[in-house]
Formats: C-alpha cells, sequence, structure tokens
C-alpha cells in the first residue's frame, strides 16, 4: 500500500491537520475525518510515514465505535457514503483511511485510563508511590496491574505541545461537574469493556485515551478514535511478567527507538529507518487482526 502523508481532497475545504488526522467539512452536520499514514512520538509528527497505518487505525476505530454503542453513542455517520462526495481518485487516495462523522463540540479534555503500572505512571510511582497524584498501595512493580483502572485526564494541547495531566477537580472546572462525571464514568466503562474483550483474544490493554464531544443539548458522544494502537498501550498477554516492561504492538516501539537517539523531542523529528516502519506496521497488523477477525 502507497503511504498517505497529506491527503489532497480539492472537492472539500480542509479545516484542519492534526498530528495524525486531516479533517474536512463535508456540510453543516458532517465532517471527513482522513486517518493518514503519519505518525507522532513525544508530540512530535515525524517526518516518516508507515504506509498503511491509517487504514488499519480507521477500520480497528470503526470496529470499537461498533462494539461500544451499548455503553454510548458515537459520532460514526453510517447513512452516508464517501462515494456521494468525493471523486473516484479522492477515493482510490484515501484507500479506506477516511469516515464521515458527524459534529460535535469537542471537550477540551483527553480521557485517560490506566489499568496497569507503566511509562510516566511507573516513574511518579517510583517517587511518590503515586500516579497523576493518586496514591496507590506500596509494594507494586513496573507493568503491574493496578487494583483498579484509574481514570487520569490530561489537557488536549495544540499540535506540537505537550499534553499536561490535571485533576479531576482540574476537569470539573473545565467542562462542569456533571460532564466531568459523565466522561470519568464512560471512560472506565469503556476501557474495562474493551480490556475484557481483548484479553480473550490475547491483547492487555495496559492504558489508553479516549475523547468526547457534545451535541446541542449537552449528550456526550465517543468521538476522534478509540483502542487504537495509537491511542493505547496493547500487550501480548503470552509474554507479560510483571516487573519488566512487555513489548507492545502499539508505537512504543517508535518511542523505544527514539530514546536511543542523540534527539532532545522537539520538532523537527528524525526519520525513521525502513527497519523501524517495516516493524512498526507489522504490530500494528497484528494487534488489528486479534482484535477485529474471527
Amino acid at each position: 500500500m502507497n503511504a498517505l502523508y497529506e491527503s489532497n481532497l480539492t472537492s472539500l475545504k480542509l479545516l484542519n491537520r492534526g498530528k495524525v488526522r486531516d479533517i474536512y467539512d463535508l456540510d453543516t452536520e458532517h465532517l471527513l475525518i482522513v486517518t493518514t499514514d503519519r505518525v507522532s512520538a513525544f508530540d512530535v509528527i515525524l517526518p516518516t510515514p508507515i504506509p498503511g497505518k491509517g487504514r488499519i487505525l480507521s477500520e480497528t476505530a470503526q470496529f470499537w465505535f461498533k462494539r461500544t454503542q451499548n455503553i454510548l453513542p458515537n459520532h460514526i455517520a453510517n447513512d452516508l457514503m464517501l462515494a456521494d462526495y468525493l471523486t473516484p481518485d479522492e477515493l482510490q487516495q484515501l484507500d479506506g483511511r477516511g469516515v464521515i462523522v458527524r459534529k460535535f463540540k469537542p471537550l477540551p479534555v483527553e480521557a485517560i485510563v490506566r489499568g496497569y503500572l507503566v511509562g510516566s505512571g511507573w516513574q511518579e510511582y517510583k517517587q511518590h508511590q503515586s500516579v497523576c497524584g493518586i496514591a496507590l498501595p506500596p509494594g507494586l512493580v513496573q507493568a503491574q496491574q493496578l487494583p483498579e483502572p484509574i481514570f487520569t485526564p490530561s489537557s488536549k494541547a495544540e499540535v506540537g505541545d505537550h499534553d499536561v495531566n490535571i485533576s479531576f477537580d482540574e476537569m470539573s472546572q473545565l467542562i462542569g461537574e456533571t460532564k466531568a462525571n459523565q466522561v470519568r464514568d464512560f471512560s472506565l466503562q469503556l476501557y474495562k469493556q474493551a480490556a475484557e474483550f481483548a484479553l480473550e483474544r490475547g491483547i492487555i490493554i495496559a492504558d489508553t485515551k479516549f475523547e468526547f464531544g457534545e451535541d446541542h443539548n449537552g449528550n456526550i458522544y465517543l468521538i476522534d478514535e478509540a483502542l487504537t494502537p495509537d491511542s493505547s498501550r496493547f500487550w501480548p498477554a503470552s509474554s507479560y511478567s510483571p516487573g519488566q516492561n512487555p513489548p507492545s504492538f502499539d508505537k512504543q516501539y517508535i518511542r523505544d527507538y527514539l530514546e536511543t537517539l542523540d534527539w532532545n523531542k522537539t520538532a523537527p523529528g528524525p526519520e525513521l529507518p525502513t527497519e523501524v516502519v517495516n516493524k512498526t506496521l507489522e504490530k500494528y497488523q497484528e494487534a488489528k487482526a486479534r482484535l477485529t477477525e474471527n
């Protein structure tokens, strides 16, 4: 599959290019979201695409959107067809990376759920026995499953900036206490249901992030993406062992490679070697296959 670093659709107005997604205006009620093959790490967009990654992410997210409708509705507009809005050449350019969604007002927070002690959470725990200020029992080891999943929101940064962890009280001040409670409760329900399903398929979801939007009546919807290798930390259950950082099916492989470089984690990011690109694509493909194929 050819790589799509940036989409170029002349039939529609481009509204925004994010770290991975290009967003186009479709009509008064709908958007087109294109999940490109761009990859970001440490909040920096890297110059090297992962060919086909966008299609894998788009299909994986749509799988989860369908599976989680019992918890809350989402932004997917299943009644509209891309072919009614794009030229044949544009459809070929996207090649499965585009999805039509309903327009909702995004809530200005990232809803992060952590089920295991890893990454920045592990670093904080070693110093303070807490994660994002939430006290945890003593004696936990790296990658250990937490007694219960915890909700640790962050602010939504602009492209190139770093997200900042915020407390639940700070989130409540941003969006109101009622919505904050809804976002926390939905996030924990989504994580628990998805983690249970994924474990049956041999994948541990160590942590993940969700984004939510609201309609004119204040109803909450799941938006953006959900439970993909870009927004989650996936581990193979077969090789999981508390006390060490497991191998992953997500872009942690890219982060680990970048950590070996003399790079200050600010733009511009370094090029990725072919071996890292191919290995990353293999991990994304396997994660999607395990989760979505019978």
